[in-house]
């Protein structure tokens, strides 16, 4: 008798078509020419495919829902990079002597973001900003509802120096997947008005930053969904 499957069994060819895929055959374009003295990167964090329930699971927006079909996952949103091809890109030769690097993390991916600000030369410091996202997604722990930017130093603090009263926590509700709030690069930004500026996986323009990524402005197209790949093919 065969054994029932499991929902994420059954969800295997649908995650397999959903998911999107880097078309550059080097995995990213070449970075800028620095040097730069404030950098702010969003890596596409790796979660090794694991799924969650996205919104269609709620009952009320979704009379059909079924419990085994209905899940999401990062790399349904962006190409997702481990974390040896994370630490491959040599941020640090586009780094001032003397600069500072802003680093999106998640909970799950705290010590991969510390071990990536040092592959990239740097030496953390501090959480420069907590995201409360005002709405959460179940967790095995407790109810995830934040996310982090850690502070991470190359030599010695940028000069000159702008405010010094921007706050650590940032409460802003979530609203599409990946996107972060204006209010970080705006603090960076306030901090540090005068300084050379980077963001790195970047995919919208921020006035008075430098952008590069996969989906950065300008950039050619480089991302594609793999079941739309496979459909060319047949």
């Amino acid at each position: 008798m065969d054994r029932p499957k499991s929902g994420y069994a059954k969800y295997d060819p649908e995650a397999r078509r959903r998911s999107m895929v880097n078309l550059l055959p080097g995995g990213y374009p070449p970075l800028p020419a620095g040097p730069y003295d404030v950098l702010c990167a969003d890596p596409p964090w790796d979660y090794g495919g694991k799924m969650q329930y996205d919104r269609t699971c709620i009952k009320a927006e979704n009379q059909g829902f079924e419990k085994d079909i209905f899940l999401s996952a990062a790399n349904f949103q962006y190409p997702t990079v481990k974390l040896p091809a994370l630490m491959a890109l040599d941020v640090a030769s586009i780094a001032a002597a003397d600069s500072l690097l802003f680093l999106w993390t998640t909970g799950p991916q705290l010590a991969n973001a510390v071990a990536l600000g040092a592959a990239w030369g740097f030496a953390y410091k501090t959480v420069a900003f907590v995201w409360d996202k005002q709405v959460h997604n179940p967790g095995r722990y407790t109810l995830s509802q934040t996310e982090f930017v850690l502070a991470f130093k190359r030599g010695r603090f940028p000069t000159p120096r702008g405010a010094r009263n921007v706050r650590q926590l940032v409460s802003e509700r979530r609203r599409g997947h990946s996107e972060k709030p204006a209010a970080v690069l705006e603090g960076i930004t306030r901090m540090f008005p005068v300084q050379k500026k980077l963001e790195l996986f970047a995919r919208r323009p921020f006035p008075g930053w430098d952008s590069w990524g996969l989906e950065a402005p300008g950039a050619p197209p480089a991302v594609a969904v793999q079941g739309e790949l496979e459909a060319r093919k047949r």
